[in-house]
């Protein structure tokens, strides 16, 4: 989970192994209950011992146990909104690629974009599409050499 802070920048609480091991819990207890029937709610206990309950919509509660799935491994979060889009740098810092690789890549059809004005604006969706597109093509790239590899007895 990203928490903004004063200077403006996005920061992921670094959880402790406990911290970790009780969203792992979380998780499996949310996605048990969603598996197993239609229950929304869940059940809260504060400092005081109060424990109210609350009406979650489902798709929430899933929501709820990828965000803590994701924390129990470190791996960090970003909420982005469907419909967003994102300049020409955030895109490479988005893919780890230089901003001109972007505009290469947009000027050859490879990725979409609109212009605004004149600047480039990248539907994030078309933007994670892309990024999959070029994932598979590197694994499908990587399975040819191992094949060639093994063809040539260069087992490791």
């Amino acid at each position: 989970m990203a928490i903004a802070e004063k200077d403006g920048q996005l920061r992921q609480p670094r959880l402790s192994p406990e911290e970790a091991e009780m969203a792992r819990a979380a998780q499996r207890c949310i996605m048990g209950a969603l598996d197993h029937s239609r229950a929304a709610s869940i059940t809260l206990e504060s400092d005081d011992g109060q424990q109210p309950v609350i009406q979650v919509p489902p798709g929430a509660l899933r929501v709820i146990a990828q965000v803590l799935g994701a924390m129990s491994e470190g791996r960090p979060i970003t909420y982005v909104p469907k419909k967003q889009e994102l300049t020409t740098v955030e895109a490479a810092h988005y893919l780890n690629v230089s901003r001109p690789f972007v505009i290469k890549e947009i000027e050859a059809g490879n990725l979409p974009h609109r212009m605004v004005g004149t600047h480039r604006r990248i539907a994030f969706e078309d933007l994670v599409a892309y990024a999959q597109k070029v994932r598979a093509r590197q694994q499908r790239a990587l399975e040819r050499m191992a094949d060639e590899a093994r063809e040539m007895g260069l087992d490791y």
